[in-house]
Parts: structure tokens; sequence; C-alpha cells
């Protein structure tokens, strides 16, 4: 069974029923981050992508590490723990759906240290506009919407901006509160994450390099001037083996 961590909003009430263990991470008044019980996703975001996530692969232990507050504000060393606390717990792949603008050396280090364990962690960047953090780190799977890709459909990019492409839309919308609102690199990031565990799936006893690899041969090499040729079939059947 592949073991997926999702750093986010949180679960609601009866997503949270289908995680294998959640934690909340937050600052206390001191400025030391404190690992506690979740509370209930108040903002949708965490809950629509574990949604999409488990709608992919049904079969998958799913960890949350509830990071960003009611206001979807989140300090790099609560990231960086919530990070450190999945690979603790043997994660296999990682989706972090969001972006920070600047650089900040804990959040840094605790990306190296996930990559160097061996985890797949994949992250959103927008098609435009300046880098964010994580997905500018080394190691990083870079994800951003490609509208040319249809529910399940990857694109290979390849570029220095972003490695994958993926339908920057919730099927139908999603069942979250907010659902409607959320969209872009951020729904990408999570369509990536999961057919990577998906492929991992398949072969459990195999590493994430060779899953990576599998990906980039499922998916199509879109360029500008190319039509929609996506690698739905591809990706869900595990070719590129």
């Amino acid at each position: 069974m592949i073991t997926f961590g999702l750093l986010d909003s949180g679960l609601s009430e009866n997503l949270a029923a289908r995680a294998a263990l959640a934690r909340r991470f937050h600052l206390d008044d001191s400025g030391d981050v404190v690992i506690g019980p979740p509370e209930a996703d108040s903002l949708g975001h965490g809950t629509a992508l574990a949604g999409l996530v488990l709608d992919r692969v049904p079969s998958i232990r799913l960890m949350s590490a509830q990071v960003f507050d009611r206001r979807g504000i989140a300090a790099p060393a609560v990231i960086a723990a919530g990070l450190d606390w999945l690979v603790s717990e043997a994660v296999q792949v990682v989706n972090m759906s969001f972006g920070l603008m600047q650089d900040r050396r804990v959040l840094s280090a605790a990306c190296r240290r996930a990559v160097e364990a061996g985890v797949l962690v994949v992250a959103s960047v927008p098609a435009m506009g300046p880098v964010v953090y994580p997905a500018s780190y080394a190691g990083i799977v870079r994800v951003t919407g490609d509208a040319r890709c249809g529910d399940g459909e990857i694109s290979y990019l390849g570029g220095p901006r972003a490695h994958f492409g993926a339908r920057p839309w919730l099927p139908g919308g999603g069942a979250a509160p907010g659902a409607a609102s959320i969209a872009g690199a951020s729904v990408a990031s999570a369509r990536v994450a999961a057919e990577l565990a998906a492929l991992w799936a398949t072969a459990p006893e195999r590493g994430g390099t060779e899953m990576l690899t599998r990906m980039v041969a499922a998916a199509s090499p879109l360029g500008p001037q190319r039509e929609h040729l996506c690698a739905n079939r591809a990706v869900r059947e595990g070719r590129g083996r």
C-alpha cells in the first residue's frame, strides 16, 4: 500500500475518517511549532485535493499534515515540521499545492531531507511570474496547470519551470466548501501526485526514481504548437515500464 502525504489546510470531518493519520501543526505564542490533533478544514482546499487524490487512488494510506490556519497562512517552520513528520511516517509521495515567494532555509532543509529519504515531493508552480518555493528546490517535482489536459491526463513539459502539467480544475468544481474557486497549479499538482501514487501502487517494490521515469514515458510532450495529446490511457495503465 502506498502512503501519501498531504500538506495543506486539513480535512473535512467526512474525509478525516478516511485518513490513516492526521496532525495539526501551528506556532504557539513563543513561536515554537506545536503538534496536535487536527481541526476541521475551514478553507476547503485540503479537503478538495484529498478527495481528488482518493478518487484516483482509493487504496492509498492518506496522511494529512494540517499546516494552514483559518486565514490560509502557514509559517515556513510549520510547513517544514509537517513535512518532517510525514517523512518520519514513511510516506512515499507528498503533495504541496502552494508556493512561497521567498526562499526559507528551514523549508529548504526539510525538502532536502525528504528528497534524500527517497520521497517524491510534488509542488505547484504558476505558469508565469516569479519562481516560488518549495517547487524551486532541487529534487522537487514541479507541476503547473495545463488546460490542454483532461481529467487523469498528464503532460510532460520538461522545462526549467515545470516538469509536468495537468488539468487545473476539479471535477465538477468539487464538493468541499469554496471548492468552486479552487483551481490552477494547486489542483494540477495534486493530480500529478495522485498519478505518481497510482503508478507506484502497480509496483510498490520499486523506487521513486523509476516512478518518475514511468511518468515521463507515459505522459505526452506538449509544446506550445502541439495539439492536445495527453496520456490518459497510458498513465492509467502504467505503460512506459
